[in-house]
């Protein structure tokens, strides 16, 4: 689907059901909070709602309020880890309307950051950063949390980021400052998560495969982030290096033909992982060779028959592609051989 198609469909879903929309997503983003058994019917609603008749829509919206005042949290849910001091994100991008609803987060949206852990009589492997595509919900489901219990389930310790997602309505400097954020936080902490502060690597599914390019670009090598917002107060978290070791690449490589300056740029290795059916194949082949010329280790895997969007499909209900599912077990051999 074209760019200018997405925001038509945006702005539509907007006008007809915004507040249920964002109400469902901002569950969605905070998926680790609650069971499954509460969760997943809110999220099916709300495709439900985006799919069906206008006439039927009413009675759709009535359930969607009575399911949202069912849900309960978790009586362990994690607690938000806020990225940024209160009044001090570095920002470009002018967002003031709270009644637009065509984005799923609003204007005083704040960054954060779940920490989601192995027992602690387990030695981790590394941390990653998991950042979910789209303008995050429903993703937030199956790229983000269902990512992060595979990943905890092969031994790392997981963070599950809400950025101020590229292009919606953020940009490139900003979506890629909140993963760098993450990702300094991560490493300031290294001895409370029982890991090595240089094995941090970074998980990105389509728009937060975006986003993990755009931290690279702007905050790895010796780039600051103060060189991009120079209004930015430094604090303690600057003082730790903002790019990830390790880059998971998940149907989320830069656009065919994006230009991209590497000259002060220090790419990490990179894992892709692109099904063969999913628009991205174009991009992955202009990404490739660009990372191979600058001498970048790259690792690539394609899946047969598999569409856009797939990972961790599985936490919804829906049948996964057995064959793309495989890319978790080929990523925990890509960073257990980078880091041996």
């Amino acid at each position: 689907m074209a760019f200018e198609e997405v925001i038509e469909r945006q702005r539509r879903e907007a006008e007809a059901i915004g507040p249920e929309k964002r109400a469902i997503n901002l569950l969605c983003n905070d998926a680790p909070c609650y069971t499954l058994e509460t969760i997943l019917p809110v999220a099916n609603i709300g495709w439900e709602l985006r799919r069906i008749p206008a006439e039927e829509r009413p009675a759709k919206i009535e359930e969607v309020h009575r399911l949202l005042a069912a849900v309960k949290r978790k009586s362990d849910a994690p607690e938000r880890i806020y990225l940024w001091p209160e009044g001090k994100i570095p920002t470009l991008t002018e967002y003031t309307d709270e009644k637009d609803y065509r984005f799923n987060h609003g204007p005083s949206f704040a960054p954060y950051m779940f920490a989601l852990l192995i027992p602690e009589d387990q030695t981790p492997k590394g941390a990653v950063v998991v950042c979910p595509g789209g303008d995050h919900g429903s993703c937030v489901l199956s790229e983000g949390y269902q990512t992060c219990l595979d990943l905890n389930a092969l031994g790392y310790q997981c963070f599950l980021l809400l950025n101020r997602p590229n292009h919606n309505p953020w940009s490139a400097q900003e979506a890629g400052a909140d993963a760098s954020r993450a990702i300094r936080m991560v490493r300031a902490n290294a001895a409370k998560y029982r890991i090595s502060p240089d094995k941090v690597a970074y998980a990105g599914f389509s728009n937060g495969g975006l986003t993990g390019d755009a931290c690279i670009q702007y905050y790895s090598g010796e780039q600051t982030v103060k060189e991009t917002f120079p209004d930015y107060e430094l604090d303690e978290y600057d003082s730790y290096y903002g790019a990830p070791d390790a880059f998971l690449c998940v149907y989320g490589p830069r656009f065919d033909g994006a230009p991209y300056d590497y000259s002060r740029v220090k790419y990490p290795p990179t894992f892709f992982a692109v099904g063969r059916e999913d628009p991205a194949m174009k991009n992955l082949n202009y990404m490739v060779p660009s990372l191979l010329a600058h001498d970048v280790p790259v690792e690539v895997h394609t899946f047969a028959g598999v569409p856009h969007g797939q990972a961790g499909i599985r936490i919804t209900g829906a049948k996964p592609f057995a064959n793309f599912d495989l890319w978790v077990t080929l990523a925990d051999a890509f960073l257990t051989d980078l880091w041996k």
